[in-house]
């Protein structure tokens, strides 16, 4: 098979992924995007698109990678949520591995076909849409809790230690953008803070469990009505309420977050319950994301989303940090 792909990052590696999959001649391979991974648009002649997820190297491991495509193929097939529909490759395994022709190095990859949708936007009135994802992210939570994991299911856990913990899975908070002595200190606060709350609010398995733990604005997708959850890259073990507040990522400080809680929380409970005490604790799950993003911030300053926000994210997260503090104090 003949494979043509544009001059841009990675797509030696992307030309030979192509080959792995029954895909037509000369489909051509486009970086669309660089986070946690970087992510390709395939077109064919004919016009017919896929996305390719190639895998940042060792952030996941093959049983990770697969354990995630088992859960969102699960939800889509039980009617719970809007998925992304995986390709397999010419072996009939979702993931698959090929060698970085620059050092050998294994990169592993996932097909799936081209979502349709609009990307919801900070600009728009997201109530709408909010209230109508609560009842999604419900519904996803109660499948997580009824769901029978297949044998050797492996995902990350986000609790307090893998995430703001001196190896946080994102990096380290203190490393952030604009970060100083003074912010050091007032950050660390709030770390302590939010451990002593959530050691309090507990971990048990009515509020903690398998979650898509990164329901930001860009992993949602708008059609005909429907909200669509895409990229379950980061999915794995965390709080349930930690999925709600996610929603927020990189908002938390406009003065519309708490309506558009409200209107999650609205959505939610036509679905399912959530105590006084899961409320409660959602203005520490914000903050809990917003240090997380920090270290991600610091730890991605190369990708364009980290350079689009840069230091002023850090300078925006010194309000919230005063906040939170005098909340709870």
């Amino acid at each position: 098979m003949a494979i043509e792909t544009e001059k841009t990052v990675g797509t030696a590696i992307a030309g030979l992924a192509l080959a792995l999959y029954d895909l037509p001649r000369h489909t051509t391979a486009r970086l669309i995007s660089i986070s946690e991974n970087e992510m390709y648009q395939l077109t064919a002649p004919a016009g017919q698109r896929w996305a390719l997820r190639l895998q940042r190297p060792g952030y996941q491991s093959l049983q990770s990678l697969a354990s995630e495509i088992a859960w969102l193929v699960a939800l889509r097939e039980d009617g719970v949520a809007a998925t992304p529909i995986p390709h397999p490759g010419h072996d009939g395994a979702w993931v698959q591995t090929v060698r970085d022709p620059a050092n050998g190095e294994p990169r592993h990859m996932v097909l799936f076909s081209w979502e349709q949708g609009l990307q919801p936007s900070i600009a728009m009135d997201l109530r709408p849409c909010f209230r109508r994802l609560g009842a999604v992210i419900a519904r996803m939570h109660g499948h997580s809790r009824a769901w029978r994991r297949p044998p050797g299911f492996t995902r990350f856990h986000w609790d307090v230690e893998n995430s703001l913990g001196e190896t946080g899975r994102w990096g380290n908070w203190r490393d952030g953008l604009g970060m100083n002595a003074a912010r050091v200190d007032l950050f660390g606060k709030v770390v302590g803070m939010i451990r002593e709350r959530l050691a309090a609010f507990g971990s048990g398995p009515d509020r903690f469990g398998l979650v898509h733990c990164d329901l930001r604005l860009a992993n949602l997708l708008l059609h005909e009505g429907e909200v669509k959850v895409i990229d379950f890259d980061d999915c794995g073990f965390s709080w349930y309420m930690a999925d709600v507040a996610n929603c927020l990522s990189f908002y938390e400080h406009l003065p519309q977050a708490p309506q558009l809680i409200g209107s999650l929380l609205e959505g939610y409970r036509t679905v399912g319950e959530v105590s006084q005490a899961e409320e409660e604790a959602l203005p520490t799950f914000l903050m809990f994301r917003r240090l997380l993003l920090v270290a991600w911030i610091g730890s991605h300053a190369e990708t364009p989303l980290a350079a689009s926000l840069g230091v002023r994210f850090t300078d925006e997260t010194v309000a919230l940090c005063s906040a939170y503090l005098k909340r709870y104090r």
